[in-house]
């Protein structure tokens, strides 16, 4: 019987903690991963929540899991569970993967990390440059506070006048006072600064969830003509794989990237965080279907 490949007594075991998990594409990526790597490691979706979470994290201690994955609603809590938090974890106020090192756990924000990888793989560099940001919920934080550290000089920040809002004026305070990034936050309903800030930024993200389930077809962009052909244009969101967003940017000749990179390389940034190894991207875009732009 040949059980390569197969679960034995030394596998060692990496969760993902949110609610709900199911639909997640995180472990059919890390379990490629780990077994394009030789890693006798899995990682399993548990459905945990806020209710749960503090009992979740002690049984990454007690069993001695290499870490976990945590996703919504557990991200912004998780942090007074854990031993240590990361800069980068520490400015946005959030965690997406735990490393469990002998019994402490480290709480790391991969999120941004992983937008930016996604761009440099691209052949997209924002470094000096400004750029314009729609959302100011957890992903969108992640965004700005990373392109903040990885260089970018202006970050442009809109949003609706929502509960989110504060948090974003909350990004803009940090971002001024620990890095040399200039930002700034406005309200999305305001057409003539939106054009306005668009006309001179190099790149314009969504960072909403418009354009997936139960939204799809909908965008916050007025029209087309917010749009030039040498705009780099983002979306946060992979399926669809063509937002409204998107196919906007497309008309206008825009290069245009969707969700894929930064969920991918997010993803490569935990697997290197717990095996110490590169994640094959190659090879991970092939198993899961996937095609990342190259400009």
């Amino acid at each position: 019987m040949d059980l390569k490949g197969s679960i034995t007594g030394y596998t060692e075991l990496v969760g993902l903690m949110a609610y709900p998990i199911r639909h997640s594409n995180s472990p059919a990526m890390q379990n490629e991963a780990f077994r394009a790597a030789g890693i006798d490691c899995i990682q399993l979706a548990f459905e945990v929540d806020n209710s749960t979470l503090e009992d979740a994290v002690k049984a990454i201690r007690a069993l001695r899991m290499r870490g976990s994955n945590v996703s919504m609603p557990n991200k912004t809590v998780v942090g007074q569970y854990l031993d240590k938090l990361s800069p980068e974890a520490v400015l946005i106020g959030s965690v997406n993967t735990i490393v469990n090192d002998n019994g402490i756990l480290t709480g790391y924000c991969t999120d941004g990390i992983g937008y930016m990888a996604a761009l440099k793989y691209s052949g997209i560099d924002v470094r000096g440059k400004k750029i314009t940001i729609v959302g100011a919920g957890g992903a969108a934080t992640a965004m700005q506070i990373q392109a903040a550290l990885d260089g970018v000089a202006e970050i442009s920040i809109f949003n609706v006048k929502d509960r989110f809002f504060e948090a974003g004026e909350e990004t803009v305070r940090k971002i001024n006072a620990n890095t040399s990034c200039h930002a700034a936050i406005f309200d999305l309903q305001d057409h003539a600064l939106l054009r306005r800030e668009i006309a001179d930024s190099f790149l314009l993200a969504n960072a909403t969830g418009l354009g997936m389930k139960p939204h799809e077809g909908v965008t916050w962009l007025p029209d087309v003509s917010y749009l030039r052909p040498d705009l780099v244009v983002t979306d946060t969101v992979y399926a669809p794989v063509m937002t409204r967003f998107l196919e906007m940017a497309r008309e206008v000749g825009c290069r245009y990237m969707n969700g894929h990179g930064m969920m991918l390389f997010q993803g490569a940034a935990a697997f290197k965080l717990w095996t110490g190894k590169e994640m094959d991207i190659e090879r991970m875009q092939q198993a899961l279907g996937i095609l990342l732009p190259h400009f």
